[in-house]
């Protein structure tokens, strides 16, 4: 016989996702390590994975907020590695900034370039995307490649820094490595995982709770309608 369980009583997808972050909150008190607008990014992330370690393995620069929401207000480009992170940043979150999030991974000259140079199209699409979209926000939750790529770009001259770069690659062939390539490269604003960890869907809900901000300030809602 199976035995009784108390379900909460919250239906509306909203209210599922606030009583979500109150749940949250309440399982890490305060003094948190991280304050503010980067403790709603952190628990964004906590929320997409329901994953607590994340709290010790996120990691800011100190532009990163600064950089990241000013380019959304701006109604900046972001570049995805993957069709799911682009897909994991709804319209109704960026069409009212103004924002337009574009993935070249199927892109027929990427597909081209990948294949005649003998690259992965991670690597071939930032290129396409730092020549011809100059994005201020990169969302690289994925390609270790792409992150890699990027990073060579900038030391050469090639590519000017982003506003922010949100690198997460996952996995266990340099995903790590090239994070901490990432973080300790100085210059370029990023948020990013420490350690094997990662993924589309982390890297895109970092970018949903930077809008969220953002359109909270202007007073509107993400809400579907």
């Amino acid at each position: 016989m199976v035995d009784k369980v108390e379900f909460l009583t919250v239906a509306r997808p909203e209210d599922i996702e606030k009583k979500s972050f109150e749940i949250i909150d309440s399982e890490v008190p305060e003094p948190r390590k991280f304050q503010g607008i980067e403790w709603q990014i952190v628990r964004r992330m906590v929320h997409t994975t329901a994953d607590f370690e994340l709290i010790d393995l996120v990691r800011f620069h100190p532009e990163a907020v600064v950089n990241g929401l000013n380019s959304l207000r701006a109604g900046c480009t972001l570049v995805t590695d993957t069709e799911m992170a682009r897909c994991g940043i709804p319209v109704r979150r960026t069409v009212p900034l103004g924002c337009e999030v574009r993935c070249l991974m199927n892109d027929p000259e990427v597909i081209a370039a990948a294949k005649h140079n003998s690259t992965t199209r991670a690597h071939a699409a930032l290129e396409l995307a730092a020549n011809k979209l100059k994005p201020a926000i990169h969302v690289i939750g994925n390609a270790p490649t792409a992150l890699i790529r990027l990073i060579r770009l900038i030391e050469a001259g090639k590519m000017e820094i982003p506003a922010l770069v949100v690198g997460m690659p996952v996995g266990f062939v340099n995903a790590a490595e090239s994070k901490d390539l990432l973080m300790n490269y100085g210059c370029i604003p990023y948020i990013s995982i420490a350690g094997r960890k990662g993924g589309s869907a982390l890297a895109a809900c970092v970018i949903n709770a930077l809008a969220e901000v953002v359109l909270s300030e202007k007073n509107l809602s993400s809400e579907c309608s």
